[in-house]
């Protein structure tokens, strides 16, 4: 019989494998020219310090050659850090091109449509984005060549993380069962889109950790509030039927890309009285993700140089 240990060994070569593919059908670095603009939700210092550190991360692994920013769509930050601020020290800095990425969790969500306007791709936006964009005195940008990349979705480096997350919760998963808890959208056609890409994570997070158990749900945050208050209470019901299946409590990693509010308060107080062993730790800082924004850059670039760019 195959050992859970074979399978979780397995499982970690598997998801390594997918990205050292995907690396190694595009160049190994990028052209000095490229410069790399990584653009986030945004909210207090703590929670936009870990996105400025994914920065530097990238900035020390030697695979991209140009300059890289942030930017932040939300929060007080992001009236400093404009978009259109930060694409002009890019230029600045010698950056003819920019390669945006977006440290999101998903590519279906209103601030992943804002910054797609902001760099051309969207000719409008709707009422809500493009008040949160005036409020904060964004302006898209049309005087540099860009474009967007893919946010998280379901790439292998977020199961990499989320899977180390829950081991340092669980060091000995087996038996047990463990609880994926993110944000998401407000429709039901983005929360299905979603839950497809992060289904394919939870399964890659189960076969690399060996929990018995993986779910995954979304608390749909933003939505009116009975929406949310049904999510909240299908995650508890989750929750109670993996307790009841195992006997052991349930670990929950929230699908999260900084500590903020939700981490600190939300979510405990969703799964408040519920059987779970709970950390909140987000998925930054962790050096994946800084690979995760490299590859994201480099298949950008190279679609550039064959023409293929979006």
């Amino acid at each position: 019989m195959t050992s859970l240990r074979s399978v979780a060994i397995v499982g970690a070569m598997l998801v390594v494998g997918a990205a050292a593919t995907a690396q190694s059908q595009s160049p190994a670095t990028t052209d000095s020219s490229v410069g790399v603009l990584i653009v986030a939700h945004g909210a207090d210092a703590e929670w936009n310090a870990r996105v400025d550190s994914l920065a530097a991360e990238v900035r020390r692994g030697g695979a991209v050659r140009g300059p890289v920013a942030v930017s932040f769509l939300m929060g007080p930050a992001a009236e400093v850090r404009r978009f259109q601020n930060e694409i002009a020290a890019l230029q600045r800095a010698g950056a003819r091109r920019v390669v945006v990425v977006p440290m999101l969790v998903s590519s279906h969500s209103g601030h992943y449509d804002q910054i797609r306007y902001l760099v051309g791709e969207l000719k409008q936006l709707d009422d809500e984005m493009q008040h949160h964009l005036q409020m904060s005195g964004i302006e898209r940008v049309t005087n540099v060549p860009m474009v967007v990349t893919r946010a998280l979705d379901d790439a292998p480096e977020m199961a990499t993380v989320l899977a180390a997350r829950a081991k340092t919760l669980s060091p000995a998963p087996a038996g047990r069962a463990l609880f994926l808890f993110g944000h998401g959208p407000n429709s039901a056609e983005d929360y299905a889109t979603w839950m497809s890409n992060l289904r394919t994570v939870a399964d890659s997070v189960k076969t690399i950790t060996g929990f018995a158990s993986v779910a995954v749900e979304l608390v749909r945050d933003d939505a009116p509030p009975e929406v949310r208050g049904e999510a909240v209470k299908r995650a508890r019901e989750i929750i109670g039927l993996q307790r009841a299946a195992t006997g052991h409590d349930v670990v929950v990693v929230p699908i999260l890309v900084s500590s903020g509010d939700v981490s600190r308060r939300k979510l405990p107080a969703d799964l408040a009285g519920t059987p779970i062993v709970y950390s909140g730790e987000p998925l930054l800082p962790d050096a994946q993700l800084a690979r995760w924004v490299e590859r994201r850059v480099i298949a950008a670039t190279r679609a550039w140089v064959t023409g293929t760019v979006r």
